[in-house]
């Protein structure tokens, strides 16, 4: 396997046959890898475990110096050390800011903050 392998079998016969956590974890390298100086990731870590998700983007903070990278995702405590958020709503753009001063607005960012980290708390 290198770079240039396919990872799916869907478009290529040769291609590999992988996990889509597996998928999501060599794609994010290639990323990287590949110097790109932009990384647009549509739900990076939807198919990883909570402990892989949680390397994955402990990884992803030290690589990203000098890179600008745009997470689309709905899974907050992924983007809760991002240098700026932007929430997206009904097609427009709501709010934005960090982590702690869109909690702080306490608008539908923080609503939806908290009610994700409810489902971790409220057992």
């Amino acid at each position: 396997m290198n770079l240039d392998s396919i990872l799916t079998t869907e478009y290529e016969d040769n291609g590999l046959t992988l996990s889509e956590g597996n998928k999501q974890k060599l794609v994010i390298t290639r990323s990287f890898l590949c110097g790109n100086d932009i990384i647009v990731a549509d739900e990076p870590s939807s198919a990883l475990d909570p402990i892989a998700e949680a390397s994955i983007f402990d990884h992803i903070g030290s690589l990203a110096k000098d890179r600008t990278i745009i997470f689309i995702t709905h899974r907050l405590s992924t983007i809760k050390s991002a240098d700026r958020i932007v929430l997206i709503d009904k097609g427009g753009i709501t709010e934005e800011g960090t982590h702690s001063e869109l909690m702080q607005l306490d608008g539908l960012y923080a609503s939806m903050y908290r009610t994700q980290a409810s489902n971790y708390t409220n057992f």
